[in-house]
């Protein structure tokens, strides 16, 4: 008698880090404001915080001989190849609430985060 099996199942590759029409609208706000006016936004992720890893961003001039460089409406987002395993599929925002406006990480790696929301671990 033949059993049956079941197919193996199709995984999709994560999609590399985005940023929403909202996050690179607030990045060219900010980078407006900076002289020079620099390259673009590197995103990171750095050990610390009481979860284990955080986010970074800052403004680069440019990029690094291992960076992936992403473009999001010719805005250019630096991220170094040990960051990018992190962040792959992460989705960065930017929202506005009556308490507080910043950047917002969606990461489908994330396992847990602190208290606070400002470290994560995977």
């Amino acid at each position: 008698m033949a059993t049956a099996t079941a197919a193996p199942e199709t995984v999709k590759p994560a999609t590399p880090l985005t940023l929403t029409d909202k996050a690179v609208e607030k990045v060219r706000e900010i980078m407006a404001t900076q002289d020079p006016l620099p390259s673009g936004l590197r995103i990171g992720v750095v050990g610390g915080g009481c979860s284990g890893f955080q986010y970074s961003m800052s403004f680069e001039n440019q990029a690094g001989m291992m960076d992936k460089v992403l473009s999001f409406d010719n805005l250019k987002v630096y991220v170094d190849a040990t960051s990018m395993m992190y962040l792959s599929g992460c989705v960065v925002d930017y929202v506005e609430t009556l308490e507080a406006a910043g950047f917002k990480f969606e990461n489908p790696s994330v396992k847990s985060t602190c208290g606070c929301g400002s470290s994560f671990s995977v």
